[in-house]
């Protein structure tokens, strides 16, 4: 993900720390159901060929990633559902590659929905789409609808009418990028809505757009892209400060965290992840699948 991202040598310039938790966000934690907490920690795919020999057996071929993957990540954002809409068949041959592991999809809704034209009439579309992501089952996390930058608030009324048509039997985020979005009075507009149709707000922690990582939830769940720099020194320091936040907001009530990692060109991911899960268990005890990096290959 090339969204706010700058050059390398600029990020020492840039304030990473987060803002503190919105006020408001203490009532939407209560709201959470008890119970075990849970972390679901992950990448934008389900593999690069730099993990060849270090995470997967030396010559594995891309179509077995996929079974591999949930060795030692829990969740995917699914980004090929970006660019077409894939039937129930081969969404079903997805989810059997993952069966009986405690794993979830987390599917990107079709650019043709979100961001071709108006979201008026795309009832068809969004129930086409949807048939075929209920394919996944029990496998199926949050799916997520990505807006354009050029989606401003001029258009919340069109905004708003297509969220509240979507199903409730289905749990879905909304990621803004339009920076009038984090403005007052809108954005107190925005998640009053979004709190009242029970719909996440997503979290992007991203270098060139601070405001993006604006502390608000909607619901006792949270669903953060974070855009880092293929292990950068910041990366891990960031990675501290979410652990921090995250352990706050679990014993306020968060029921679960989705947090995905986008590092760039370099393939660093599983190494990020490994940190991030060890430092998550040694601070809050929540136990997550940590890469193996394997010494036999």
């Amino acid at each position: 993900m090339e969204f706010g991202r700058v050059n390398e040598e600029l990020l020492g310039t840039i304030d990473f720390s987060l803002p503190a938790s919105a006020a408001s966000n203490e009532a939407v934690l209560k709201t959470g159901l008890p119970g075990p907490k849970q972390c679901w920690l992950g990448c934008s795919s389900w593999g690069q060929p730099g993990w060849v020999g270090r995470l997967y057996p030396p010559k594995t071929k891309d179509s077995n990633f996929l079974s591999l993957y949930p060795q030692h990540f829990n969740t995917v954002e699914l980004n090929a559902t970006h660019y077409r809409i894939w039937g129930e068949e081969h969404v079903s041959k997805w989810a059997a590659k993952t069966a009986g592991r405690e794993f979830r999809y987390c599917p990107k809704m079709y650019q043709g929905i979100t961001h071709r034209g108006s979201l008026t009439g795309k009832e068809t579309l969004t129930d086409e789409f949807l048939k075929g992501m209920m394919a996944f089952g029990e496998q199926l996390g949050p799916v997520f609808i990505q807006l354009s930058d050029h989606f401003s608030p001029a258009r919340e009324k069109e905004l708003y009418t297509f969220l509240s048509s979507l199903p409730r039997d289905i749990r879905f985020f909304l990621e803004l990028r339009h920076p009038v979005w984090f403005r007052q009075p809108v954005l107190d507009q925005l998640v009053a809505t979004l709190s009242e149709l029970r719909i996440g707000f997503v979290l992007t922690d991203t270098a060139g757009r601070r405001d993006c990582a604006h502390m608000r939830l909607t619901v006792p769940e949270i669903f953060i892209r974070f855009v880092g720099y293929n292990f950068h020194a910041t990366d891990k320091s960031r990675c501290n400060a979410w652990i921090h936040r995250l352990k706050e907001w679990y014993a306020g009530g968060l029921e679960q965290a989705w947090f995905i990692l986008h590092l760039g060109e370099g393939g660093h991911e599983p190494d990020l992840a490994a940190y991030f899960a060890g430092e998550l268990l040694q601070q809050t005890g929540i136990r997550i699948p940590v890469p193996v990096f394997s010494s036999l290959f």
